[in-house]
């Protein structure tokens, strides 16, 4: 179906925990959330065919989808919430520094902000080794990436999401795990997906510094005034780890997982050969 479905390797991870072939990237029969909104869960720059499923993150989401119009709406978990369900930790590894996640730009919006003012308060706030993740448009800028490095910071990529079925990758979330999984915080400058998987992976999470903004952004749905406002126990320095992960599980549906045998059925997948 749409080409959002297949961003970050969302519908190779769920083949996969389906016991499906997660390298072919097989189609899913609806709109799948691709990331954390404060919307319906769908991507406002996304056509909508009325009619068609939507898979949402969490009930929340499919609520707020079903009082716009969005029917009909699931609701099955983020497939970040199923990666870490097969990617269970099995022996705790020491964890240092942080990962900082600045809020980035899309294909159709570039980030407009002070790069220099947010590396001045990422320092002043953190005390280990601090590892920035930069979103592929902004990490093949040499001159940011180089700004960052000078800063003393290790900087990385996740990869590029994929986009219109073409340059798809399977591993862009297993990777984002493994380097997760490295580090004892996680933060950014605006709650996004990347701070609450942080929070699920056993990070503690920070959000603040200068927000930055879109080139023409407007505020849907609230914007960041009713983030702050409703999401207010992920923001700070310092938020409290066990109030953050109990709104990570409920953002991510990470508590509503559905079994192998419900998500085939449920997204238009044949059914496992039972012998």
């Amino acid at each position: 179906m749409h080409h959002a479905n297949h961003y970050y390797g969302h519908s190779s991870v769920l083949a996969r925990y389906c016991g499906l072939d997660d390298e072919e990237s097989p189609r899913i029969h609806g709109y799948l959330q691709h990331g954390w909104n404060i919307g319906d869960g769908l991507a406002p720059d996304h056509e909508y065919d009325p009619g068609t499923p939507a898979f949402l993150w969490s009930d929340r989401t499919r609520r707020r989808a079903w009082s716009l119009g969005r029917r009909p709406g699931y609701t099955v978990g983020a497939p970040w919430a199923y990666l870490l369900a097969m990617r269970p930790v099995t022996e705790e590894q020491p964890r240092a520094g942080t990962l900082w996640y600045p809020f980035h730009g899309w294909e159709g919006q570039q980030v407009v902000g002070d790069h220099g003012r947010l590396i001045a308060q990422i320092r002043e706030v953190e005390t280990g080794p601090v590892t920035v993740c930069l979103y592929w448009q902004e990490f093949r800028s040499a001159l940011l990436r180089r700004r960052y490095e000078r800063a003393g910071f290790r900087v990385i990529c996740h990869g590029y999401r994929g986009g219109r079925w073409r340059d798809l990758d399977p591993g862009f979330l297993d990777r984002q795990l493994t380097e997760l999984r490295q580090h004892r915080r996680v933060a950014a400058n605006r709650l996004c997906s990347a701070v609450l998987y942080g929070v699920l992976a056993g990070c503690e999470p920070a959000v603040y510094g200068d927000a930055m903004h879109l080139d023409g952004e407007t505020s849907a749905f609230g914007g960041q005034e009713r983030i702050r406002s409703q999401w207010a126990v992920l923001h700070g320095e310092h938020p409290d780890p066990r109030a953050s992960r109990q709104a990570a599980v409920e953002e991510l549906g990470a508590d509503r997982l559905l079994t192998p045998d419900e998500l085939r059925a449920l997204v238009g997948w044949p059914p496992r050969e039972r012998r």
